[in-house]
């Protein structure tokens, strides 16, 4: 296996990428993009994603990790950033890998990063699998949490009461708020509060959904069984697997899930009917 480092040129600064390739007796499976999560779940992912990339390609899988912009060491501050623009982001990378890798693509996202798959999945010029780890469904919905950790962290000091209500008045003025140590523009907010989970059957090849669980014989979530039934239903072939392990990102040290990267190892060689 083979690793580079190296910035791709964009159409604002450019992108730090990871690049993960196959040594040149393995056969080749595919290229993976990973896609990663909202402002410090970022973070707490990177073991994750490291581990998931080298397994991967180990296995015959080109891997390219991208720091989208505005995050990691990518150009650009995160409050410049726009949900628009990590979705071209995510289709430049698709490009890259394509031009390099004539084999099957896949998108892997975690929680936020689902949803940036599935918009740049209809954007690209081929049908593309998707691995969706924990993925966040509704863009509002993550809005919502996410401005409640402002919340969390003023409640010592007395000063909550109403600060939902502030915090929707200044990004409804046009104003940016700071979030845990974010800086969320207007403009973002508004974008990602529009972004619903919704692959289309034009665009998505395969879909594996994969849910950590705090019980070993953990169910699927409800809104998960209910989403991938909905997808199948109109010709999606879509399956979803639960694994028992911690929710890596949001624990407070940085945690492991092998678990996870084995499912996804075989959800990838999986091939199932409609």
């Amino acid at each position: 296996m083979t690793f580079e480092a190296f910035y791709l040129p964009a159409a604002v600064g450019q992108r730090f990428c990871l690049f993960h390739q196959p040594d040149a007796e393995t056969a080749r499976r595919g290229a993976v993009l990973y896609i990663h999560p909202f402002a410090e779940e970022m973070n707490k992912s990177r073991r994750m994603a490291s581990l998931q990339a080298k397994a991967l390609a180990h296995a015959g899988y080109a891997v390219l990790q991208i720091d989208l912009h505005g995050c990691g060491d990518s150009s650009g501050d995160f409050g410049e950033a726009s949900w628009e623009g990590w979705i071209e982001d995510v289709v430049l990378a698709c490009a890259w890998l394509q031009q390099r890798n004539d084999t099957v693509l896949w998108l892997w996202g975690l929680r936020t990063g689902c949803l940036l798959a599935c918009a740049a999945a209809a954007r690209i010029d081929q049908p593309s699998k998707l691995l969706l780890w924990q993925p966040v469904v509704s863009g509002k919905q993550f809005l919502q949490q996410f401005l409640r950790l402002r919340i969390a962290g003023e409640m010592h000091v007395g000063d909550s009461k109403g600060l939902m209500d502030r915090l929707r008045e200044q990004l409804a003025q046009g104003e940016s708020v700071e979030i845990a140590g974010y800086l969320l523009s207007s403009a973002m907010a508004n974008e990602l509060g529009r972004a619903e989970l919704s692959p289309s059957a034009h665009s998505a090849a395969q879909i594996e959904w994969i849910e950590l669980s705090g019980k070993p014989d953990g169910d699927l979530s409800p809104l998960a069984s209910t989403r991938l039934d909905l997808w199948k239903s109109v010709g999606l072939s879509a399956r979803g697997s639960t694994v028992y392990g911690p929710a890596f990102w949001q624990t407070a040290e940085i945690a492991e899930c092998p678990a996870l990267l084995e499912a996804s190892m075989l959800a990838m060689s999986a091939v199932f009917a409609k």
